[in-house]
């Protein structure tokens, strides 16, 4: 059982109605689980839309329902033995119902669109709407646990235990301001501390809190006080952030290689190229590598997770993870085209799984981890396979030119549904708004107005503007792909379906 910090709600409001688990966490899981925010995801695209597609591809809700089934192994093999469940012990606990939660819930905040539509509201909600520390998806979804869903006890939030809230937290720092010192300030900056490349002056790429919910980090990690550093993940958030980066690596692949875009001869050439020339690629310029060359962005990888992430990065293990992605994928799972056969289904569910568990059985724990590693991760070899097989995803898949231009449309949906209902807000006509959305302007309107009463932000802060852009932020990520695309055509006279495309307001 739990010791009690770790368990503690911050509401404290207790339970009606007939519990379905005893342990604090396992009803923590259960409410993430019966959340209409997850039931959501289901309609959120991962990477590919399935739209038309006639295949059965990962969603966000797939994609959750993996990472909690991956974390959860990682949580039970960590606390198997005696020696490592000893040190896990020491770093604050890893509990497997905690980790399990946590996984369910890393998505919630994920806006439609995927990765595409969390840039998209990023800069939307910095420029047009005027919210300093913008949209991050990992932020949206600890407001949704802490504030915005209403399916705990509380008057707001799921009113989750401390470790739970604490194991969402992947990168445990607000964008521009806490804690002090910044994370960013650091020579080394933890991973997605760092500036946003577009707009270095915004802070942090990645964080998970809003000013909003400052309170909430804080209180969730304090049981986690002197465990971890005040930059560095809690063990079971480690556990929970090692286990997306698995199911991500791996689970996508299998989509890609299902609709046919990943195409055998382009990876087979690139990784060939690198293993065949990798002296002289390592000793060319980086103006010499070209943008063709095979083998060049592959180069291009090593020498950024060499400059980055010296800790744990090694020449020779990177050149054997390139082998080992190359024998098992290109000339294994890619060598075959995918035609829908039984076969073909027995030969992505072999390469899953192989991996899967090769991946798992390589992660530790780190007695005392440098500032950009967390208590938990894959050790070396696995580290760098993940990262090669993160790489074929990015450099075959996301830099497609049809891809782009599909996404350039998901964008152009994204900015006219920001602007339509900033619009709306200002308009004469408030007493007609979506009863969500006009419920959304009043609870940031509160937390704005009591952030500006404690002067956390700035002189004379226009505390109306500030909760009508939280606001169409907060109603915009809450959508599936499906509903943003009417929603939009509902608001820009394009749909004649009065009484089924305007559900979505």
């Amino acid at each position: 059982m739990a010791d009690h910090s770790r368990a503690a709600r911050r509401s404290g409001v207790g339970e009606t109605g007939v519990g379905l688990a005893a342990s604090p966490f396992r009803v923590d899981r259960d409410r993430i689980a019966a959340s209409p925010y997850f039931a959501r995801l289901a309609g959120v695209t991962q990477v590919v839309s399935q739209t038309g597609s006639g295949l059965l591809l990962h969603n966000r809700l797939t994609h959750s329902l993996q990472v909690a089934q991956v974390a959860r192994a990682i949580a039970e093999r960590l606390t198997a033995d005696a020696t490592t469940a000893a040190v896990v012990e020491r770093l604050g606990g890893c509990d497997p119902d905690v980790v399990e939660a946590a996984a369910l819930a890393h998505d919630l905040g994920h806006p439609p669109f995927g990765h595409l539509g969390e840039q998209v509201l990023d800069r939307l909600g910095r420029e047009r709407l005027g919210l300093p520390d913008g949209f991050e998806g990992n932020a949206q979804s600890f407001r949704v646990v802490t504030t915005i869903d209403l399916h705990g006890p509380g008057g707001a939030g799921l009113d989750l235990t401390a470790a739970v809230r604490a194991a969402v937290l992947k990168y445990p720092w607000a964008r521009l301001s806490h804690p002090d010192p910044h994370p960013s300030a650091a020579r080394l900056p933890p991973r997605g501390a760092g500036p946003l490349p577009s707009a270095p002056e915004a802070g942090s790429a990645k964080f998970s809190c809003y000013l909003t919910e400052l309170d909430d980090l804080v209180d969730s990690r304090a049981a986690a006080a002197g465990a971890v550093g005040p930059w560095q993940q809690t063990v079971e958030a480690a556990v929970m952030d090692t286990a997306d980066d698995v199911a991500y690596a791996i689970h996508d692949l299998e989509d890609f290689h299902r609709v046919g875009v990943l195409a055998q001869p382009g990876v087979a050439a690139e990784l060939g190229g690198w293993l065949r020339d990798r002296a002289a690629l390592a000793a060319a310029e980086e103006t010499a590598l070209g943008p063709v060359r095979p083998g060049a962005d592959l180069e291009r990888l090593r020498r950024r997770l060499s400059a980055k992430d010296g800790w744990a990065f090694d020449d020779d293990a990177f050149a054997a993870a390139v082998a080992v992605v190359r024998d098992e994928l290109v000339d294994g799972l890619l060598a075959v085209p995918f035609d829908g056969s039984m076969a073909a289904e027995r030969a992505v569910a072999e390469f899953s799984a192989r991996w899967t568990a090769r991946l798992v059985a390589g992660v530790r724990v780190l007695p005392d981890p440098p500032v950009r590693a967390a208590p938990v991760a894959l050790d070396t070899a696995p580290w760098h396979q993940v990262a090669v097989l993160k790489f074929v995803h990015h450099r075959f898949v996301l830099r497609r030119a049809d891809l782009a231009s599909h996404q350039r449309g998901q964008a152009t949906v994204l900015t006219g549904l920001v602007g339509a209902l900033a619009d709306w807000l200002t308009s004469d006509d408030p007493v007609r708004l979506p009863p969500r959305l006009h419920d959304l302007v009043a609870l940031a309107h509160g937390e704005y107005r009591g952030l500006a009463a404690d002067g956390l932000l700035g002189p004379a802060p226009d505390v109306d503007a500030l909760a009508r852009g939280r606001a169409v932020v907060d109603y915009v990520a809450s959508l599936t792909d499906g509903q943003a695309g009417a929603l939009l055509d509902v608001l820009t006279g394009r749909s004649a379906r009065l009484w089924v495309d305007a559900v979505a307001l």
